[in-house]
This record gives C-alpha cells, sequence and structure tokens, in this order.
C-alpha cells in the first residue's frame, strides 16, 4: 500500500493523514468545505478533555486520556496556544454527590489525576461557585483546535491537500479506491471516512450498510459579560440517565468565557441555527425509526432543551445553578456548534467512537467529544486499522 485518499478535514481527519504520511504513504485530504476544521473541530469549546466521564477499557477512555497528553505536547512542540488549567466538577445538592463520587472512582479507574474536595476548598479554585462538594480534574485544558488544524496541514506540506472538494461517488476497482470529485477522479490504494457530520452517507457512497445513522444536535453557547465569574472550567455532575453533559462554563484561551452547550436536534446536517433548515434532512431523521424511539425515552428533558434554546432567562438560571451571581443580561448570544451523533435504529447513543472497516476501507462514523482530544490517538489507531484492509 502505498497512497490513501482520506475524506474530511476536520481535526481527526488532518490527524489521520499526518499519521499515514508519517508512516511513509502518500495522502490526499478531499475537504467539502473552502478551509479547513470548518464544522466540529471549529465550533466546539476547545477543551482538552481527561477522560473521566468514559467507560473503563473504551476508545473513548483509552483515546481520551492518552490524548490528552499528546493533544498538550503536540501543541508545545508546534507552538499552538495551550493551557493546562484544571476543571471543577461540582455538586450543587447532596443528592449529586453520590453520583461526583462515582465520577471519582471511574476518574481513578481511566487514570485521570482527579480529587475530591471540600465546599470551602473549591472556593479556592473557583471564589463564586456553589457546590457541597466537588470534584477537581487537574489534566483538563484548554486549546486552540483550528491552530492545531493548521499544525497538521503544515505537517502535510508536499501533500495532495484539496478544499472544496466533495466525494460525489466512491467504487473500488483494479484494486483500488476511486473518489469522483468536481475535479475529476482520485484514485489511491485506500480510502478513509472522516466526514464527521457526514460520515454515514459517504459510507453508503462507498457501498457500506452502516448500523448506525448521523443524527446532528445543535449545541447553543452563550459567551459571559462579566469574565471575573470564572476562572477556569466549571461542570455539572452529569446525570447518567440523559445522553449529554449539561452546561457548563468554560474560560477559553482570550480571556472569554463561554456557556454552554445545551442539546436540540438540529433541522439540517449543517444547521446552527434554527433558520438552518433542510426538508430533505428532516425527512431523513424522521423516516428513521431510532430519532422517534430517542424522543420518547427522553420527550421531556427534549421540550427542557428546547425551550432553553428560546430563553436566556432559562439558559442563565441553569448557569446560575454553578455560579449564582451569573444573571440573565450578563448572556450574549454565541456561535453554535452542530454534533454528529450516531444512533442505533432502537434509539440508543452510540457512547463510543465507532470504528467500521471494508477492504481498503475504514469508516470512523462516530466520533463527537472527545474526539479533538483523542484525534492523534484516533489517528495511530485508524492507520492501523488502514494498513490491515489493505492485506
Amino acid at each position: 500500500m502505498r497512497s490513501v485518499v482520506v475524506i474530511g478535514g476536520g481535526i481527526v481527519g488532518l490527524a489521520v493523514a499526518a499519521e499515514l504520511a508519517a508512516r511513509g504513504l502518500r495522502v490526499t485530504v478531499l475537504e467539502k468545505e473552502g478551509r479547513w476544521g470548518a464544522h466540529q473541530t471549529g465550533h466546539n469549546s476547545n477543551v482538552v478533555h481527561a477522560g473521566l466521564y468514559y467507560k473503563p477499557g473504551s476508545l473513548k477512555a483509552r483515546m481520551s486520556v492518552a490524548g490528552n497528553a499528546s493533544m498538550v505536547a503536540f501543541a508545545r512542540e508546534h507552538g499552538v496556544p495551550v493551557e493546562v488549567c484544571g476543571k471543577l466538577v461540582v455538586a450543587t445538592s447532596e443528592e449529586e454527590v453520590p453520583r461526583l463520587k462515582a465520577l471519582a472512582e471511574r476518574a481513578e479507574a481511566n487514570g485521570v489525576p482527579a480529587k475530591m474536595v471540600s465546599a470551602a476548598e473549591a472556593l479556592d479554585h473557583e471564589p463564586e461557585v456553589a457546590c457541597v462538594a466537588a470534584l477537581h480534574v487537574e489534566s483538563t485544558g484548554i486549546i486552540d483546535y483550528p491552530a492545531v488544524c493548521a499544525a497538521l496541514v503544515r505537517l502535510l506540506d508536499g501533500h495532495d491537500l484539496r478544499l472544496r472538494s466533495p466525494a460525489l461517488a466512491i467504487r473500488t476497482s483494479g484494486g483500488a479506491v476511486e473518489v469522483a470529485t468536481p475535479q475529476g477522479v482520485v484514485r489511491a490504494d485506500a480510502l478513509v471516512n472522516c466526514a464527521g457530520l457526514q460520515s454515514d452517507r459517504v459510507a453508503r457512497l462507498a457501498g457500506l450498510s452502516p448500523r448506525a445513522k448521523i443524527v446532528p444536535f445543535r449545541g447553543e453557547y452563550y459567551e459571559l459579560k462579566r469574565t471575573e465569574l470564572v476562572r477556569g472550567l466549571i461542570y455539572p455532575v452529569p446525570d447518567p440517565t440523559l445522553p449529554f453533559l449539561g452546561v457548563h462554563l468554560t474560560r477559553m484561551l482570550d480571556g472569554s468565557v463561554h456557556c454552554g452547550p445545551n442539546a436540540v436536534l438540529a433541522l439540517r446536517r449543517e444547521g446552527y441555527r434554527w433558520r438552518d433548515v433542510s426538508p430533505s434532512d428532516v425527512a431523513d431523521i424522521a423516516r428513521f425509526p431510532g430519532a422517534w424511539r430517542l424522543a420518547r425515552k427522553y420527550a421531556r428533558t427534549g421540550v427542557e432543551e428546547v425551550l432553553r434554546s428560546l430563553s436566556r432567562k432559562r439558559f442563565a438560571a441553569s448557569l446560575a445553578r454553578l455560579v449564582p451571581a451569573v444573571r440573565e443580561d450578563d448572556l450574549v448570544r454565541a456561535e453554535s456548534g452542530v454534533r454528529a451523533q450516531a444512533m442505533l435504529p432502537d434509539g440508543s447513543l452510540v457512547d463510543d467512537f465507532l470504528v467500521e472497516t471494508a477492504p481498503r476501507q475504514v469508516h470512523v462514523l462516530n466520533a463527537p467529544s472527545p474526539a479533538a482530544t483523542g484525534s492523534l490517538e484516533i489517528a495511530k489507531h485508524v492507520a492501523g486499522q488502514v494498513i490491515a484492509s489493505g492485506a
């Protein structure tokens, strides 16, 4: 095997391409947008996650913990801004303390440096926080992921990097993979699909029938005017019965504080606003039985998320559980992101990274958070799958 075509120019696709190039393969990267990291990579909270939330032994756990170290090391080596600032996960009531302790146990099982602290000790880290106990996670950091993408692009100098080049058709012919683009056909020995929000559709173009379907969830953010209220990162204790973490506060590298995200169904695969609607994407979701089963299971939560999306007052109230000083007029609407969440027909969300293979093909079909953190580790895993797929 001498050449690979990678579809998708987000941080995972670029990391995979750089890893393959480092192994001596000739790489072509196809990105349908006019810039690198245009979607999930460029619309997230820029957190280097520690790996405490994920099931011990899972790909997410292993690649987040290892990725925390490798991403920070990569950033420092390549001049990318990064700060290991730690974060607090706070229990705001006694009822949440058992869940917080369980999270501390999971952190220990995953090898994540974390320490239970009292309410008074939490104030040493975040003077405005309200809690009865907290978990201080030492290795969480903040970074500039678009700058990581730029560094990866520099490492790929001399390879074939194509913007505005969507994959229109894919076929295997004569022991190679051919990808039709508006600029012509790209031929390579193997293909890697890192198309994120479009990954299941790209897999079907390649002849696969992926068992999971991407359902897009928009995460909306605000910026906090009174940035002095937050020193670092403040997260709630996650509810294990719900699929997402809940809104939190994150100080960014430039000193601004992002608040969010919530989670509402996006009405377009790349729908960053309520008015971004694709009738074909909506119909695609409506035809999928898993979406209806998820909606029935989380009907009340879904309504609450929509109401919070439409009401800055409700959003502020959620944040005030963590930092009581936050008021409605402290919040300014910021850019949203869209999470590419793989869902199964039974309505369950795929809770780990999902990679499927075929001869000369590797498809990354579920890589939401913490994929940016673990991207360099995902790249190593995928590169091994690429070599095996062409054997």
